[in-house]
């Protein structure tokens, strides 16, 4: 099926990786491949990009792009040092990272990412590898399950829930969306105004299984180790969790940590390695109306510094 993906801030994040025409560039997350097709648009004949993607019908999506300055990679973003290795890519121009989960893995009621309807609690973004969020609901220890939805869904029922979990699959192990927003509901108390008492819990399982925060931590680094001068790192952020470790990295890679009263002239001091590129970019008020999941995003760009 074809389910309609409205790329976030899609001008701002690829404007904002001040592209050349004959650079090299990284599409961490190509989804449907709105901010690919912009960045191609951009670059000369020399160019090249290469994209990144877990999902197997992102992969179908890239490889009808019939372009040579193009290559996907069927991977998590996580491995770009060795897939640029392998493709003999020593240095890049510039990254580009959409967090998160996309509209039509949302809206596909099969992947199970969605609470709106009674599907396989499956939650992969790569659905031929690793383990379905039912398998871990229905083997993991109450106090792991318990730990996973406070940190990564800021739950604070979190307690409650696990608990419901484990006497929910003793009865009958959880294998729908359904039965695992069914029992989250009861296990929920209150809620804030509009949300669903599952929203916190299916996000906390989503980016559990799918390591979200630890791929983003481990992405980082090497996009700035393979950054060239002037190379840009645009990420766009859709919740606190992400959204903080961008900030910080970007934070404590733009400035020094060297102890007071050294004796070094300041004109001696080699700049930090990444330069912060502005204020963070929100989504403007018509993109949010045409377009409500991008109400959340934040967009964060950062610049690789002379060395």
């Amino acid at each position: 099926m074809s389910f309609i993906h409205r790329t976030v801030l899609l001008h701002e994040a690829v404007d904002a990786l001040n592209i050349r025409a004959d650079g090299i560039y990284v599409d961490g997350t190509f989804g449907r491949g709105g901010h690919s097709r912009l960045i191609l648009s951009k670059l000369g004949p020399n160019g090249r990009l290469i994209a990144f993607d877990k999902d197997p019908y992102a992969i179908a999506e890239a490889q009808t792009i019939a372009d040579p300055r193009f290559t996907i990679v069927h991977d998590g973003f996580a491995s770009l040092a060795a897939s640029l290795d392998a493709l003999n890519v020593t240095a890049i121009d510039g990254v580009l990272l959409d967090l998160g989960v996309s509209s039509p893995q949302l809206d596909d009621g099969s992947r199970g990412f969605s609470f709106r309807f009674d599907a396989p609690l499956d939650m992969r973004m790569d659905t031929t590898r690793g383990i379905t969020a039912a398998d871990w609901l229905n083997s993991a220890d109450e106090k792991d399950i318990a730990e996973v939805i406070r940190d990564y869904g800021e739950e604070r029922f979190a307690k409650q829930v696990a608990a419901a979990i484990v006497a929910g699959r003793s009865e009958r192990p959880l294998s729908t969306t359904g039965e695992l927003a069914a029992l989250v509901a009861r296990a929920v108390r209150t809620r804030e105004p509009g949300q669903d008492p599952a929203t916190r819990t299916f996000q906390a399982v989503r980016i559990f299984v799918n390591r979200e925060l630890e791929e983003l931590a481990l992405i980082l680094p090497q996009a700035l180790a393979r950054l060239g001068t002037g190379g840009r790192l645009s990420v766009i952020a859709f919740h606190s969790l992400e959204d903080r470790i961008v900030k910080r990295f970007m934070q404590d890679q733009s400035k020094h940590d060297l102890p007071d009263r050294l004796p070094i002239r300041a004109a001696d001091i080699p700049p930090p390695p990444l330069r912060v590129i502005g204020k963070p970019v929100r989504a403007q008020a018509d993109e949010v109306a045409a377009n409500p999941r991008a109400r959340s995003a934040i967009l964060r760009i950062a610049e690789k510094a002379a060395t």
